[in-house]
This record gives C-alpha cells, sequence and structure tokens, in this order.
C-alpha cells in the first residue's frame, strides 16, 4: 500500500483512539508499527497481567514490560522480552549462590521491576505505577494493566499444578496440559482506566497473542465481554497454517478444546467478534464473521507498518 495514498484515505483514522488488547509478543510488534503511523497519545493498550510473578522480592510484569520497552524502542527484539544490551551479572552471581531465579532478569529490566515493586509496597496500585514508568520512559500512548488485582495463570499438568512461568519457562513448555485455571480472576475487576476506555470508544482491536493466556484473562474480567459486544471488534489471528507464529497457544488451545487454528480463534472471542484479519497464506473460511487476509508476519519493523497500516484502514 503507497503511504500517501493511504494517509489520504484515513487521515481521520489517524485520529481515532486505537484500543488494543495485548499480551507480551504478538501484539508489541504490531504496536511498534502502529506508533510510527498514529499519534501515540491516541494509542490505549489493555495489557495481560495474569502472568506477573513476584521474583526475589520484586513483581515482575512480563507482558507490560514487553509493551513499555516496544513503546520506547528499548526492547531486545532478537527475544521479544527483556532490554536491548542488557546484563545479567545479578542473576548470575544469584545462580553461583545457588539460587535459580524463575526468571532470567537484566539489570536494566531489574531496576524497573524494583521501582514498580515499590510503589506498590508504598500502599499504591499497580496502575499508578505503570503511570509513573510510563512518565519516566516518555511514553505518550496509555498502557494500562488490565486490573489492580492480583491474577494468576495456572497450568494443571501430570506433574501438579504451575505457574504460567514455572510451566514455559522452567519446564520449556513441555509438560502436557490439562487444564488452564486463572487463580482470582472471579474476584478481580477491571480498572476504571480500562472500563472508561473501551467505554467511550466503537472499537477494539485484539492483537495476535495468545488467545488463552494472553487474551483470555482480560475477557474473563468482570463485564468485559458485555462491553465488547457493543463494539466493532478486529481480531489479528497468531495462528498460521495451524501453527501458533510463536509460543505455547496450540498446546493451550488444544487443552481448552479449541481447534489450532485461525477458525478455533475465533471461536474464542465467538460471542462479540466482528472481523478476523488472518493470514494471506491461512486458507481459512469463517461464516460467522468477516475474515479479511494480509501478510500477518511481522518480522521486521517494516512488516509491522504494513499490518499495522491495514489494521487502522480497518478502524
Amino acid at each position: 500500500m503507497n503511504l500517501r495514498n493511504f494517509y489520504r484515505r484515513s487521515s481521520t483514522n489517524l485520529n481515532k483512539i486505537m484500543i488494543i488488547l495485548s499480551g507480551g509478543t504478538g501484539t508489541p510488534k504490531l504496536l511498534r508499527g502502529l506508533k510510527r503511523i498514529v499519534p501515540e497519545e491516541n494509542i490505549y493498550v489493555i495489557v495481560n497481567t495474569a502472568e506477573d510473578r513476584w521474583v526475589s522480592g520484586n513483581l515482575v510484569c512480563p507482558d507490560i514490560d514487553t509493551v513499555l520497552y516496544t513503546l520506547t524502542d528499548r526492547i531486545d527484539d532478537d527475544k521479544w522480552w527483556g532490554i536491548k544490551g542488557d546484563t545479567f551479572f545479578t542473576h548470575e552471581i544469584l545462580k553461583q549462590l545457588g539460587y535459580l531465579e524463575p526468571m532470567m532478569l537484566g539489570e536494566k529490566d531489574r531496576s524497573t521491576h524494583i521501582f514498580r515493586s515499590e510503589i506498590i509496597r508504598d500502599g499504591f496500585t499497580l496502575t499508578k505505577s505503570i503511570e509513573d514508568l510510563r512518565a519516566f520512559f516518555r511514553i505518550h500512548a496509555k498502557v494500562l494493566p488490565m486490573s489492580d488485582d492480583p491474577v494468576a495463570t495456572m497450568i494443571l499438568t501430570p506433574r501438579g499444578r504451575m505457574h504460567f512461568q514455572d510451566f514455559w519457562i522452567k519446564n520449556k513448555g513441555k509438560p502436557k496440559v490439562l487444564d488452564v485455571i486463572f487463580d482470582g480472576l472471579d474476584k478481580a475487576e477491571p480498572t476504571s482506566e480500562v472500563k472508561n476506555a473501551l467505554k467511550f470508544e466503537d472499537s477494539v482491536i485484539i492483537g495476535p497473542s495468545n488467545p488463552i493466556t494472553s487474551i483470555g484473562p482480560i475477557l474473563g474480567l468482570k463485564g468485559i465481554r458485555s462491553m465488547l459486544q457493543k463494539k466493532k471488534v478486529i481480531a489479528i489471528s497468531p495462528i498460521v497454517g495451524g501453527k501458533p507464529v510463536g509460543g505455547p497457544a496450540a498446546k493451550l488451545m488444544s487443552a481448552m478444546g479449541y481447534d489450532v487454528s485461525s477458525a478455533g480463534v475465533s471461536q474464542c472471542y465467538a460471542d462479540f467478534l466482528d472481523v478476523l484479519v488472518v493470514d494471506h497464506r491461512d486458507d481459512c473460511v469463517i461464516p460467522e464473521v468477516s475474515v479479511l487476509k494480509t501478510d500477518t508476519m511481522m518480522g521486521s519493523l517494516e512488516r509491522s507498518i504494513e499490518l499495522a497500516k491495514f489494521i487502522v484502514d480497518l478502524v
């Protein structure tokens, strides 16, 4: 798509508020393109917090931090977690002392966790801590934790229940998945910032994140699905040719009874989905929703920008 023609055709859309539901890898790749074609202050990202975990005395928020680092171009885009060029001396010394951290944390990354945790220990909310980090990083987009209430994604396996981070990092996603349980989700409330963002906008984008453990907890919060039923909802499938672009989505979708396909993704969002964007290599027909095809593989900044243009044009 020619960029000059795109701007001529979509100038109105470029001034709209873009609300995106996000996990920690696929959707940030979309964000790095979106922030280059939409005024950053018009981007509102509602982020999964069910994979958060206290590590070495500090709260690690993997999905939120990946979004923050992406919006500041600090993200290590080889791994899609952590900060580019970070060092891991503290983590390695702790390992030599016999203390194995469940997650590998770099020095610069760890400072984010310490800062956030001190704000929470002082009696403030997670949302407040992220607002302060957003100000420090000079991020103009709104980054909204889905909830200030603790929620934990637990994976039930033949070895017992384990936190998602233990399943994915410590056990490398190998155990058979029997069930996925979100501890605390039944009592968790979406923040007022999340509810206000959804209340006043008529369209929502669901990024190409894992529909079970990245987007699922957001949708499981009280009132979120009913709010989305009143919106135009556009989702980007993270499945191409029956395989996830990355992460454990296939194993998790199968365990929860969904087909590992873009059609299976649409089933996860069936009660509110209007448009499903799938990769042009994917043979996908879903009678219940409008299926649109484009290149969804964001292996470079240029690919991210092209997909972002496509999505903005739909909005």
